[in-house]
């Protein structure tokens, strides 16, 4: 396509100066058009597999896609957010690690950056929002790394603190896990067999098992009395988040962290102290208003991870950035 491009010389300045075209994109050999479809072709597919599909050079097909994603950015308009989710995710090997920060309310990541997961770089997330919209947070939702928590408590104070259940979940699973190892390592012989392999048994839920994984977990209860001790309190401690009041929750977990006595169940000994420790992140759940979806956050973080496996790893961190801000908003 031949397009005659008018050049005028302006009277201000004395330069001359190329006629502006709407439709074109800011590479002049492609339309906008053109370039918005190579960048829903790259929400799908890799841009390898784009660019062997449309015949373009793999450069040529990746800056199409930054100028589509720009473009959503753009369209969605700044962020005023109300509740907020906060976590961290690797970018690469040796710990190294950028904070993303969403939008629970409207379900889309609204921030990524950083250098690391430390008070600093979450400071820096503040900043961008500004004191104002900094002030209008009403809840921040978090893992219980405390620099996001020191900062949020310094830019936004009126801000009710949770502490995700999934993340707490996840430490309960943990100290279950050592007590089955510790148990393996204590037996020998035909009871080792009953304890070997069963890791995912014990760490899922009952609903979630097959006919076999329950059988299994059957035997291995009926065989172990401190597997059974420990995998019986995991469950039970799940009915802490179906409480609506502060003060019926506290008293179910003074009563789980009770029948810990006489045990001999380290682990879930130091996850109570953990749960002690963090206690009011964790009541905020009770709280009938703040029934809110938790899943979000961490249904992102499995979104990321697939960005980066399906690209073998991103160095582009500038890019990385654009496919995670864009990955919940709609095609244009």
């Amino acid at each position: 396509m031949e397009i005659p491009v008018r050049r005028v010389l302006c009277r201000r300045c004395g330069k001359v100066k190329r006629e502006s075209l709407d439709f074109l994109s800011n590479n002049p050999f492609y339309t906008k058009r053109f370039g918005f479809y190579v960048g829903r072709r790259c929400r799908a597919s890799s841009i390898k597999e784009v660019a062997k599909e449309l015949r373009l050079d793999w450069h040529t097909v990746k800056e199409l896609e930054k100028q589509y994603m720009r473009e959503q950015l753009r369209r969605a308009g700044t962020p005023g957010p109300k509740i907020i989710g906060i976590d961290e995710v690797s970018i690469r090997k040796g710990h190294t690690y950028r904070i993303v920060v969403s939008d629970l309310v409207r379900h889309r990541p609204i921030w990524f950056g950083g250098a690391d997961r430390s008070e600093a770089s979450m400071d820096a997330c503040y900043k961008w929002l500004g004191p104002k919209k900094s002030k209008g947070i009403r809840m921040a939702v978090m893992d219980m790394w405390k620099p996001f928590y020191s900062s949020t408590r310094v830019h936004a104070p009126q801000a009710a603190i949770l502490f995700d259940k999934f993340h707490v979940m996840r430490h309960l699973g943990e100290a279950l896990d050592k007590v089955r190892r510790s148990e393996y390592g204590r037996l020998s012989g035909k009871d080792r067999a009953f304890v070997k392999g069963q890791r995912y048994t014990l760490l899922a839920r009952w609903e979630n098992l097959s006919l076999d994984g329950r059988r299994s977990l059957k035997k291995l209860l009926a065989a172990n009395k401190r597997l059974n001790t420990a995998y019986l309190l995991k469950e039970s401690f799940a009915q802490l988040w179906e409480y609506h009041r502060e003060g019926w929750a506290r008293r179910f977990f003074d009563h789980w962290k009770e029948s810990l006595k006489w045990q001999r169940l380290a682990p879930f000994e130091q996850f109570a102290a953990m749960v002690e420790r963090n206690w009011d992140g964790i009541a905020a759940y009770c709280l009938s208003e703040q029934k809110i979806s938790l899943g979000f956050v961490e249904g992102l973080n499995t979104k990321i991870r697939v960005i980066q496996r399906r690209a073998y790893g991103l160095r582009d961190e500038q890019y990385l950035r654009l496919k995670i801000l864009t990955c919940m908003l709609p095609e244009i």
